[in-house]
């Protein structure tokens, strides 16, 4: 697929939009037809199809626009990859107001705590209450609160909680959703010992956004290029709305800067531009993208090293591939110089939690150095203000025991003292991925920071995905390995199997509920039990989408697919060899 043309109309960019593309299905969780092949795809191919499915964030549609409430408490809260990146947000512009000599006014929420940070908590999202009680902590004393809750489905209850919450108190908070879904797309099922669904919340918000006591925030940025994956655009999308706001209120409040329309989209084409800047380097990525993919295929391990807020992002990209792609903690890590005290999360030091919390630079050299081979890939992350010093002290360290070792490294053009420091480091590395950033898209240095933690996000996502998609673990364009540990990820195994096997519904539960429970034949209190307790049993499950659907595309028992699929991981080719063997003899 390399020597494909990558030039594509209008009407295949904006397939997706049609009503008759896959119309059961919310935006979000729509597949996207620019990967529906990704699962066959090379590396190169791979970066390229991601280019074209982030572009869709940038293509024009009709819409509100955004009006700044000014508050003295910014509270974002979400789950998962929307929880973490809450968290790097309001760090960010937290050291801003510190900068400023002002106080900080902006708080996280992150469903499962600060834990989740950097492990998969998927249990919480389902949690309404515990959303509220979160909201409670963060927000006790404050008189007034800009809430933004994040989902990019319209679907977390965690979330939905906290709204209905901010509904009810309204001399207290002015509520903000922020997600990619039409608003009569959001989750309509019933949560849990609650009178009001995803949906009703966004009606009521609807309603009362007309006197602007409420905001929704959704503009459709198209499915993602690995159907469901809300961390790649979803998470993309977020950092550059709530970033974009924030900016405008900064400017406005310590500058005097008018908040005008113009004003708002020259800071959006910036960002856009941060897709072109970042994806000129595609033979780099796609160097990147094989030397992770041939790791994770030989059961080695890819370990991102960074310095600064990059870091933080190779942290939240290596928590997401095991809820992704049922990826081990230990296959993707994420290590930053200074620890936790860089990271100044709320709970401060996570290392009595276990060694998937040790993230220093010091813990991979007592942890993982000792035990690195030339299997595994090592990947520096880090920009132009960094100690090249110790970025190249860490550099020599790993070359010891490794010459797979390369570097993402953001320069701005022309920075010769830069360039000459970078090249001792640059003669370590089997491959450097440089970008140059051309000066005159950078307005200022806070903006020159926000784009380059986009383009490292870009980088990053592009590396762990592609790496899977090279691994086995997607289907078509499908997460096929995905973790079924709340109801949100239930009801999407059950889509995907009913998609995949064109098997009815009940089936497809069937065979889902047999994967979980690993049996042939269900009890009746397997059946009649309620989705919370499937997924708490599946949390200690493997391979349960992959199971299932192997049941459901052949003839055999659960132990005969859990043996062919031990034998050969990739589905595709499990089903490929089950079709062998009913082969007619001739």
């Amino acid at each position: 697929m390399a020597g494909l043309d990558w030039t594509y109309g209008v009407s295949t960019l904006r397939q997706w939009e049609s009503a008759d593309y896959e119309p059961s299905l919310p935006v979000s969780e729509k597949s996207n037809p620019l990967t529906r092949d990704i699962d066959q795809a090379s590396a190169y191919s791979i970066v390229k199809m991601l280019q074209l499915c982030d572009s869709q964030m940038f293509q024009e549609e009709a819409g509100t626009a955004y009006q700044d409430p000014q508050e003295s408490c910014v509270v974002m809260s979400g789950c998962g990859t929307s929880g973490r990146l809450a968290f790097l947000i309001s760090s960010g512009f937290n050291k801003a107001l510190s900068q400023l000599n002002q106080s900080k006014v902006y708080s996280y929420i992150i469903a499962g705590g600060d834990r989740a940070l950097l492990s998969s908590q998927e249990a919480p999202e389902d949690d309404p209450r515990l959303g509220v009680l979160s909201l409670k902590k963060v927000c006790e004393g404050k008189k007034r609160v800009l809430f933004i809750g994040i989902s990019c489905g319209l679907s977390a209850p965690f979330v939905a909680g906290q709204l209905d919450f901010c509904l009810q108190h309204p001399e207290v908070y002015m509520p903000v959703l922020v997600g990619f879904n039409p608003a009569h797309q959001a989750r309509d099922e019933p949560i849990q010992d609650c009178t009001f669904t995803f949906h009703s919340v966004v009606q009521r918000m609807q309603e009362l956004a007309k006197s602007q006591k409420a905001f929704l925030i959704n503009p459709a940025v198209g499915p993602e290029a690995i159907s469901g994956s809300s961390r790649m655009k979803g998470g993309s999308a977020t950092k550059i709305l709530l970033e974009v706001a924030f900016s405008a209120a900064h400017a406005a409040t310590f500058s005097n800067t008018p908040i005008t329309y113009n004003g708002v989209l020259e800071h959006m084409k910036a960002y856009e531009r941060t897709l072109d800047v970042t994806y000129s380097q595609t033979d780099g990525i796609t160097t990147l993208v094989e030397a992770a993919g041939q790791s994770l295929r030989c059961s080695r391990h890819v370990y991102y090293l960074g310095w600064g807020s990059l870091a933080l992002l190779g942290l939240i990209d290596a928590s997401e591939c095991t809820p992704t792609f049922g990826a081990d903690y230990e296959d993707v890590r994420g290590f930053i110089s200074g620890g936790y005290r860089e990271l100044n999360n709320n709970d401060g030091p996570l290392t009595s939690l276990g060694p998937k919390f040790s993230i220093a630079h010091e813990d991979f050299l007592h942890l993982i150095l000792p035990c690195l081979t030339d299997k595994d890939t090592v990947l520096l992350i880090y920009t132009h203000p960094d100690d090249a010093t110790e970025v190249g002290n860490m550099a020599r360290r790993v070359r010891e025991k490794t010459p797979n070792l390369h570097a993402v490294y953001h320069q701005a053009d022309g920075d010769t003292a830069a360039s000459l420091q970078q090249d001792d480091i640059k003669k370590l590395c089997l491959s450097t991925l440089k970008i140059t950033w051309p000066r005159e898209a950078l307005a200022s240095g806070t903006l020159q920071h926000m784009q380059r933690e986009l383009s490292t996000k870009l980088v990053l996502n592009a590396v762990s995905t592609g790496a899977h998609v090279l691994k086995g673990k997607i289907y078509q364009n499908h997460m096929i390995d995905l973790q079924v540990t709340n109801t949100k990820l239930y009801r999407r195994a059950t889509r995907l199997l009913q998609k995949l096997s064109a098997c009815p519904e009940e089936n497809c539960e069937e065979a889902l509920l047999k994967a979980i429970y690993r049996v042939d034949m269900l009890t009746v209190e397997m059946t009649s039990s309620d989705i919370t307790t499937h997924t708490c049993f599946a949390r200690n499950s493997t391979k349960v989408v992959p199971l299932a659907l192997v049941i459901l595309l052949t003839s055999w028992s659960l132990m005969e697919a859990e043996s062919h699929l031990k034998q050969q991981p990739i589905v595709r080719e499990a089903v490929a060899q089950w079709m062998w063997e009913l082969r007619p003899l001739s």
